[in-house]
């Protein structure tokens, strides 16, 4: 078997079935979507010409996202890379995007070190099942904020983008010492 941090191969048939090579089994979409998430790359293949089939399929599985109302993509920005393809910008455009979303990883990741590590309640048994809840809770709490975002463009202040981070900043730390003061009144 396949060492689990390589490259996932996922070939096409003729019939466009495709096929994991890791498991031996026919996979869909979803899937596919589920081992990205997972930490998985993914690569697919078609099986008779040998051409890499991987971004359209990628293509595919954000634009099925979108269309089921999971907007991550604001219209404004789907504009602008449409827009893209038909100017002189598309090269320099890759580059940046890939910059800015791995600028985005790395700061959702000191985020959560951030929070973690203000946390008095580290100690406390059963900490663990506490920290899943509230990894969970800021999963979905930066979920709901980028759909509210995505939907109420005309509250946006496009000239201080730093009170809107500061908002979200005081939001978060009001709900954390909700949190605490229904621990504490457990203890």
């Amino acid at each position: 078997m396949e060492n689990k941090s390589s490259t996932l191969l996922i070939k096409r048939y003729a019939s466009r079935r495709l096929y994991n090579t890791e498991t031996s089994d026919y996979v869909t979409l979803d899937d596919i979507a589920g081992f990205i998430r997972s930490g998985r790359d993914v690569q697919i293949i078609d099986l008779k010409s040998g051409d890499d089939l991987t971004r359209q399929y990628l293509l595919q599985i954000i634009a099925e996202h979108e269309s089921r109302g999971e907007n991550v993509l604001p219209i404004d920005v789907l504009t602008d890379l449409v827009r893209s393809y038909a100017s002189q910008t598309t090269s320099a455009l890759p580059e940046f995007l890939t910059i800015s979303l791995e600028m985005f990883r790395e700061s959702q990741s000191k985020f959560m070190e951030n929070m973690n590590s203000i946390n008095p309640i580290q100690g406390m048994p059963g900490f663990e099942n506490l920290q899943a809840q509230q990894n969970a809770f800021l999963k979905a709490f930066m979920g709901s904020l980028s759909r509210y975002n995505s939907n109420d463009t005309s509250k946006k202040d496009s000239n201080d983008p730093s009170s809107e981070t500061k908002d979200d900043l005081e939001a978060i730390k009001t709900q954390l010492s909700e949190l605490q003061e229904k621990l504490n009144k457990l203890s």
